[in-house]
């Protein structure tokens, strides 16, 4: 019985200890089926892991070769920048130095245009006549055509020629004097010699000869043409418009009973308050020009200045450079005495062989403060106070 119950336990035992171990059994396969999956999950964990950091690699690698191109491209660029840097400053240093160069051609070429200005004024004045030229009366003689003038003559503009001639000068200060011998070879001995004595009342005193050096003098003809039909107007008040100041103008210059007469047309600028009347036939003009004024009816009776309208040009324009051979300029006289007998006595002085003189044609001397113009002919020498 004892047995029975023992083996019975035992079975049991065992049958329990079966189930246990299959219980474990079954939680041992499940805990492994977990860790498989655990493990299937880390190893696609991974495999992903491996995969981005390839992917990343990969991005890393082009990140870096990109970096590098970027790089490479600073440096160039740098590069480029500094050569362009350098060549800029190199065309910078050349326009600096084509500027400086610039500007002392801009100063030199002001100087010389200075220069030449000043040259310029100093010719003109130079060449510059004042003189006064006297009313001279002109006979009529006969009328010339030129060659195949076409028309009527009474339409022809007067016409004049003149010619201008200047005569060589020089102007003498007081202590000097002019002496013009008949012979060049006598002027030319004189003036070899650097000073001369010249015998005076028992005293003596020296004078310097001297060559004399002529401005240029000058000879042109002034070609004139007076217009027979057109009449100069000014000093017109501008105290109306234009165009009816046009009108009053030929109204008051085609009134016979002033002198007027048939007017053509009519031209007035009010800013300078001048004007331009033509008219149809020749004589009108001549005669309001010589009278200078005109009366024109405008709100009032008001007079203006009439003239002659004229062109006129320079032709044959010689200029004439030179020294008289025959005349020497005596310098340093000493102021002793009478004016007439210090002149005898240099003229007899001059006359003589002895002293390497000869024939005086004419002889001048200027004492004290006074001054003296003296101008030349071509052979003769004539002064004048």
């Amino acid at each position: 019985m004892a047995d029975i119950l023992n083996n019975t336990m035992n079975g049991d035992l065992e049958e329990a200890r079966l189930l246990e171990e299959a219980r474990l059994l079954e939680e041992t396969r499940k805990e492994l089926e977990t860790w498989k999956t655990k493990v299937e999950k880390a190893q696609d964990m991974k495999d992903r892991l491996i995969l981005e950091k390839l992917d990343e690699d990969d991005i890393k690698t082009k990140a870096q070769q990109e970096m590098m191109a970027s790089l490479q491209q600073q440096e160039d660029a740098q590069k480029e920048f500094k050569q362009s840097m350098s060549r800029v400053k190199e065309e910078l240093l050349q326009l600096s130095t084509h500027k400086e160069e610039l500007q002392e051609q801009l100063r030199r070429s002001q100087k010389e245009l200075q220069e030449q200005k000043e040259e310029s004024e100093r010719l003109r004045q130079k060449f510059k006549i004042y003189a006064q030229i006297p009313e001279t009366e002109v006979k009529f003689i006969a009328e010339e055509r030129e060659e195949g003038e076409e028309g009527d003559a009474d339409s022809q503009p007067i016409r004049g020629v003149f010619t201008i001639s200047q005569r060589a000068a020089v102007l003498l200060h007081g202590g000097q004097a002019l002496v013009t011998f008949e012979e060049e070879k006598v002027a030319s001995q004189i003036l070899k010699i650097a000073r001369i004595s010249v015998s005076c009342d028992g005293s003596s005193m020296n004078v310097k000869p001297k060559s004399i050096t002529m401005d240029p003098a000058v000879k042109f003809e002034v070609h004139l043409d007076v217009s027979r039909k057109e009449l100069k107007v000014s000093n017109v008040p501008p105290s109306m418009p234009e165009e009816r100041m046009k009108d009053r103008l030929e109204m008051s210059f085609s009134r016979p009973s002033r002198g007027g007469g048939e007017v053509k047309s009519v031209e007035y600028k009010r800013n300078a308050g001048t004007g331009l009347v033509s008219f149809l036939h020749p004589g009108v003009a001549d005669s309001l020009a010589l009278a200078g004024t005109f009366c024109v009816v405008l709100d009032s009776e008001v007079n203006v200045q009439v003239g002659p309208v004229y062109e006129y040009q320079l032709r044959k324009f010689q200029t004439f450079c030179g020294a008289p051979k025959r005349t020497v300029l005596l310098d340093g006289i000493e102021d002793t005495g009478d004016e007439e007998e210090l002149q005898d006595h240099l003229e007899i002085h001059f006359q003589k062989p002895s002293n390497s003189g000869g024939e005086i044609e004419s002889l001048k001397y200027v004492s004290g403060k006074k001054t003296l113009l003296a101008f030349f002919g071509d052979d003769m020498m004539q002064v004048d106070n």
